[in-house]
């Protein structure tokens, strides 16, 4: 019997580009996942080339559709989820990038934060963006390449060239050079957008010295962003939603009411918790963003950012080589001890909420001549682990105590990290059924433009629980852990090299 009415989502990530239909149920029909390379041209830099994040989305979508079309499939829309902040300058008549892409864990503009913060501008950044002035957000990355790559500022004053994080690159390239635009999701993560007035901010932009010319139409996430141009796929599709993949996950994971809070579990960890139709401002370091603009609605969220989680298992795997899988990691933990000592401080790419150190960088504490590859396979699951208990503990003394904890992620297959999250956070750890929720929740987005959904209230109904992982650690036990790791964090900010 035909599927009709399903949905292709387009999850273009750090590490690879990932296309999945959903049937109208949530249901995976049909899924395709390519890795793209990484490139590292300086201490601390990060870059993709755009081609590989374009040729891989489109390789992954043909694949994707090829085979929910064998299943009877037919695909009436496309919702866009993105890696968040990376930041891509192009020709606005070619398409053609004017440099790599320079990724969310970039620190290359760690010096020009730095010196925008002393001439006194965190205040009116933090106060317009809920961000702060950091190189992980997208503001100083373009204004980085408009200076540094030759005539690249004069031609963006002169309305030559376009900005755009991964969603607005990817909508250019699908229409066919016909829209340029982005959603209110991926537009509060650059420190040039107001997320109260949900517009471009003049002051912001004078700040970073970028110019509107460059800059995407902002929408809301289930939108018109345009068709796919004719012959790229089989027959013209409507791009009908998108959101940053943060953002999106939050929304797979139905956090459509305040109070309800999620953990992704990616390369990078965030934990995103809705505050309602008011913008929370954090007196501990937690980001201020949007959550959804949805039917004129808007809501926002009080967000923790870890830089490094499942990037931890893969520096195990392709740094190290110690597995050759991240399955490998759960019966190596399970071998080692409780009490084994070993502290991983995963801070490859500086580290961030709450400490917000961009020149951090990583550390192991605790070797011994019996530290085995297991013990480091352990200290990095738990790492991962610990650095969300210390954004929740920022969010408790922000004076919100969330008593259960939806994950999502491709590390939350691994039950050991869910049952070891539950001790050290103590609370309730709930995986839910489709583990895909970034994805699921771009679909989503997509669904409700194009009225395969009617409300998010409709959506909520469907969202169904695989486990729930009841904390079980003695408090004892938690407590020293947590000074351990208490210790670990403050050697590593305090060293120099």
């Amino acid at each position: 019997m035909p599927l009709a009415n399903c949905i292709l989502s387009i999850d273009q990530g750090t590490t690879s580009s990932r296309a999945i239909v959903f049937a109208p149920d949530s249901s995976i029909v049909a899924s395709a996942q390519q890795e793209f390379p990484q490139h590292y041209p300086n201490d601390g830099w990060v870059e993709h080339d755009p081609e590989d994040i374009w040729t891989t989305t489109v390789n992954v979508c043909e694949q994707a559709i090829a085979q929910a079309t064998k299943k009877g499939a037919v695909v009436v829309a496309i919702g866009v989820t993105n890696q968040r902040e990376t930041t891509l300058v192009w020709d606005k008549k070619t398409g053609k990038p004017i440099y790599n892409a320079i990724v969310w864990q970039d620190r290359r503009t760690a010096s020009q934060c730095r010196e925008l913060q002393n001439a006194g501008y965190l205040p009116a950044v933090q106060e317009r963006t809920g961000l702060l002035l950091d190189p992980y957000f997208s503001a100083s990355k373009v204004a980085w390449i408009l200076d540094n790559v030759e005539g690249a500022r004069q031609r963006a004053n002169a309305n030559e060239l376009a900005f755009g994080t991964v969603d607005s690159f990817l909508i250019w390239r699908l229409t066919g050079g016909k829209i340029h635009a982005t959603d209110v999701t991926n537009a509060s993560r650059t420190n040039l957008f107001n997320i109260h007035n949900l517009c471009w901010d003049d002051t912001l932009l004078d700040i970073f010295d970028v110019p509107k010319l460059m800059l995407p139409e902002v929408k809301e996430c289930a939108d018109d962003f345009g068709h796919t141009t004719e012959g790229l796929f089989s027959y013209s599709i409507p791009i009908a939603g998108v959101a940053g993949d943060q953002q999106a996950a939050s929304i797979g994971q139905c956090c459509f009411h305040q109070g309800d809070i999620k953990s992704t579990y990616g390369t990078g960890c965030f934990v995103l918790l809705n505050t309602g139709e008011k913008a929370h401002v954090s007196k501990n370091k937690l980001l201020t963003t949007v959550a959804y603009t949805i039917k004129g609605q808007t809501h926002y969220a009080s967000e923790g950012s870890i830089f490094i989680a499942g990037a931890a298992v893969q520096w195990l795997r392709d740094g190290l080589k110690i597995i050759e899988s991240a399955s490998e990691t759960e019966a190596m933990a399970k071998s080692i001890p409780d009490d084994h000592g070993v502290f991983l401080v995963p801070a490859f790419a500086g580290l961030g909420t709450p400490y917000w150190a961009p020149d951090a960088r990583g550390a192991i504490f605790g070797l011994t001549r019996a530290t085995s590859s297991a013990h480091l396979a352990r200290a990095a699951l738990e790492s991962v682990c610990l650095q969300t208990s210390d954004l929740l503990t920022a969010m408790s003394e922000d004076g919100i105590r969330p008593q259960k904890l939806r994950v999502d992620g491709g590390m939350v297959a691994n039950s050991w990290v869910c049952q070891f999250l539950a001790g050290v956070l103590n609370v309730t750890v709930e995986r839910p059924k489709v583990m895909e929720t970034t994805a699921l929740g771009a679909a989503y987005l997509a669904g409700l433009q194009v009225g395969i959904y009617q409300s998010t209230d409709e959506l909520a109904s469907m969202n169904q629980i695989d486990s729930r992982f009841k904390p079980s650690m003695d408090a004892t036990k938690r407590e020293k852990l947590l000074k351990g790791w208490s210790s670990a964090i403050q050697s590593t900010l305090s060293f120099k090299a």
